[in-house]
């Protein structure tokens, strides 16, 4: 996966359950460790969609099929991966080698910057309030803040 395999947690599948699933992928949003997932083909894009909303736009190892014929390894981002997936419906069995949560950053985004960021993530599909949730865990700028600029682009853009 080109990930560090010092300390690594294993997962296995997630549940089908949406609630479930969604509150298993937040116990697990601030680990540091690599993470693995198995998931099937009939449920990837969900997940994928679903990892990108609770753990940010983090890189991904996507391992189809390994050990067998048509072994593949995709490494990519989840926004990549669904970009990936929209134009090609997925296929055997994966293993999701998922990035550890990166180390808290200490450079100082303007409001500006964090609002362009909730942008970027509502191109990729995310709701704006998970979006704005999201970056403002990331950037210490109010949710509601940065949830107000995005309705005001989005309103100024229609």
């Amino acid at each position: 996966s080109g990930f560090p395999t010092g300390r690594f947690a294993f997962e296995g599948f997630l549940s089908v359950n949406k609630r479930s699933r969604d509150e298993r992928l937040r116990e697990v949003c601030d680990d540091k460790r690599t993470l693995i997932f198995y998931e099937a083909p009939h449920k990837l894009i969900y997940t994928l969609q679903d990892m990108l909303e609770v753990l940010g736009d983090r890189r991904i190892a996507l391992c189809r099929e390994l050990t067998k014929l048509h072994e593949e390894i995709i490494r990519t981002t989840f926004s990549g991966a669904l970009e990936r997936y929209k134009e090609k419906s997925p296929r055997g069995e994966y293993v999701l080698i998922i990035e550890g949560a990166p180390e808290p950053e200490k450079t100082s985004l303007t409001l500006e910057e964090a609002a362009a960021q909730v942008k970027a993530l509502r191109e990729s599909g995310i709701s704006v309030s998970d979006a704005a949730k999201q970056v403002a865990k990331q950037t210490g700028y109010k949710k509601g803040e940065l949830y107000r600029l995005a309705l005001e682009d989005e309103n100024s853009t229609l």
